[in-house]
């Protein structure tokens, strides 16, 4: 496995999404010998060197909470790099048909990091929430440096973004959908990378390592 590049003291923030995940993620990249601060503070977020957007639950709820801090114009504006992560990566695109109990209509708008739509998965008769461990097929990038073609990761989620122009790496479920997008500084994986391993491991370094 690769190692964190550590020639350099680097400022990684975790931002605080208020979501329940975020303490796995920062011991996933402790780990890696890396410090993270967890932080809403804009100031914080925009002076880290990489920012991780972490999210559970769904869209409509995440999506409230980072409106009550004021982040969305902040996480609009970064230019280094972002990984979004789980619904994270979801909340990148420009809405989710994840309305949650609250919301009828169904369309949330997220934070159009990048073009894209999240719709309920089309699993063909197979059981949602799909859960657990499943192949990946990613493009040659600098995020899936190390990781061989069909490597499993794990995932938790009934709702994904199509296999579409930003897709960086796909994954198969009753159908095809996107298990990483990219635009830009902005990455987004769907599967959980603190819970698959070495696989998950080796992610979380090239992106630190970017």
């Amino acid at each position: 496995m690769s190692v964190v590049n550590t020639n350099q003291r680097q400022k990684i923030v975790i931002v605080n999404t208020g979501c329940a995940n975020i303490s796995s993620v920062r011991f996933a990249l402790e780990r890696l010998g890396v410090e993270v601060d967890v932080s809403d503070d804009k100031s914080v977020i925009t002076a880290a060197d990489k920012v991780f957007l972490p999210g559970v639950g769904t869209a409509s709820a995440a999506m409230a909470s980072i409106k009550q801090k004021e982040l969305v114009a902040t996480l609009q504006s970064l230019t280094q790099p972002v990984l979004g992560v789980c619904l994270g990566m979801q909340l990148m695109v420009d809405s989710s048909a994840e309305g949650g109990m609250n919301n009828t209509s169904g369309d949330i708008p997220c934070l159009s990091l990048m073009p894209g739509h999240v719709a309920r998965m089309e699993a063909n008769g197979l059981r949602l929430p799909h859960m657990g461990w499943n192949t990946v097929q990613h493009s040659d990038d600098e995020l899936f440096k190390g990781i061989p073609q069909d490597t499993y990761f794990y995932f938790v989620h009934s709702f994904a973004v199509p296999d579409y122009a930003h897709t960086l790496a796909r994954c198969d479920y009753g159908g095809s959908f996107s298990a990483a997008i990219n635009k830009n500084n902005f990455y987004g994986v769907q599967f959980h990378p603190e819970r698959s391993g070495e696989a998950g491991a080796q992610l979380l370094t090239n992106f630190v390592n970017l």
